[in-house]
């Protein structure tokens, strides 16, 4: 069994920045790749950032349009852990933000961090 704990969630002004982090155990053997997805209220959830492994060459990462530049995905494989960095936030960021990991073809969700950006 995985589980996945993020932390770092939490309410910001406009124009500034949280570090999201999300933990995985459990039965961790190797961890593909990993992510952070959102979900605003009344919306469907969408993809954030997601980064790859790494080990066989350099991590590859793909952002979301609307966070290219502001926000930074980072993983530390020895901790089995990924990030987010977000800078530049903005009132349509808020949302509940999902960590996503994939594990020889499996896929694990976290519970969820809540981010609100009030203008």
């Amino acid at each position: 069994q995985v589980q996945l704990v993020e932390s770092g969630g939490g309410l910001v002004q406009t124009g500034g920045s949280l570090r999201l982090s999300c933990a995985a155990s459990g039965s961790i053997f190797r961890i593909n790749v990993m992510g952070w997805y959102r979900q605003a209220p009344g919306k469907q959830r969408e993809l954030v950032a997601v980064i790859t492994s790494g080990i066989s060459s350099g991590h590859i990462t793909n952002y979301a349009d609307s966070v290219k530049g502001r926000f930074t995905i980072s993983r530390d494989n020895a901790k089995n852990t990924v990030y987010l960095q977000m800078n530049s936030l903005r009132p349509e960021d808020t949302a509940v933000y999902y960590c996503n990991i994939d594990q020889l073809g499996r896929t694990y969700w976290g519970q969820g961090t809540q981010v609100t950006v009030s203008s």
